[in-house]
């Protein structure tokens, strides 16, 4: 076992280091070649590298050994028809037995999400950048949110066999008419918070689950059904960030209103020669 994982380890480090490399070449050309300046703080950048080379090594390793495989394993205890409805024949299975699929699901997507690094990185700056306008675990919620709803709406599609294309037609449609009431400040960072969802902690686990749970449901087909999921994935959160930044505007708008008083109000003038 201990052979098993320092190999897996060792492959790990050397895809890492291969996949980095290129990164830091760009770098480092455009640094010393292009805008022909010294690169700043040399020693600290150099173990920076360091550090997201062994981390992402490790964590590779860990979400191969761990947790790929006990996502697709869930995925296959909870649509077992002995789980589900023991002593029911599993044709006789409708999409309202599957609630705890829907359940786990979006509980894998909201768990998944929040502990991303991409979507952290963001929420961060985004935090910065805003001089706090944006909070940054606040935005990480509304992600998380709509994460969880897609993967569990994308379970139910699984689960009945209904096409993919109807749900992004009909989700993309509530995207577009959303983003021209949206706030515009909150328009690019809704569309980038879609594209980091997709990265090292959620597709993992998000795709194990759909393949685990297209394997297992009666006459669903893991190339045909396993996948869509990601998509999905994408495209919910832009719509919880749109609806977490209408809500606080609303908010906003609202408590102004109770601190200057209704505006609707009008003050009856002066009349000349009345005392002050």
């Amino acid at each position: 076992m201990a052979m098993e994982w320092t190999a897996a380890l060792y492959e790990a480090f050397v895809g890492t280091l291969i996949d980095v490399f290129p990164i830091a070449a760009i770098l480092v050309f455009f640094q010393l070649v292009v805008l022909r300046q010294s690169i700043p703080h040399l020693g600290r950048v150099l173990l920076g590298f360091v550090y997201v080379i062994f981390g992402l090594s490790l964590f590779l390793v860990g979400l191969q050994e761990a947790l790929f495989p006990i996502g697709e394993l869930m995925a296959t205890q909870l649509t077992d028809p002995d789980f589900i409805a023991p002593g029911r024949d599993i044709t006789s299975l409708d999409w309202t037995d599957y609630y705890w699929v829907y359940l786990f699901a979006a509980a894998i997507g909201f768990s998944t999400t929040i502990a991303e690094p991409s979507l952290i990185a963001v929420a961060n700056k985004a935090s910065v950048l805003t001089g706090g306008t944006i909070n940054g675990r606040g935005l990480r919620i509304a992600v998380a949110i709509g994460v969880a709803l897609s993967i569990a709406v994308g379970a139910f599609r699984i689960v009945t066999g209904t096409p993919l294309y109807l749900y992004m037609i009909v989700g993309y449609a509530f995207v577009v008419l959303q983003t021209i009431y949206a706030p515009r400040m909150i328009i690019p960072l809704a569309y980038d918070s879609g594209g980091v969802t997709t990265s090292t902690v959620t597709v993992p686990l998000v795709t194990a689950l759909g393949l685990g749970l297209a394997s297992t449901v009666p006459g669903r087909d893991a190339v045909l059904d396993g996948f869509g999921l990601i998509a999905l994935a994408s495209l919910f959160p832009m719509l919880s960030v749109m609806s977490y930044a209408q809500a606080g505007a609303w908010m906003a708008a609202r408590r102004s209103k109770r601190a200057t008083g209704n505006p609707n109000s009008k003050t009856a003038p002066t009349q000349p020669g009345s005392q002050q």
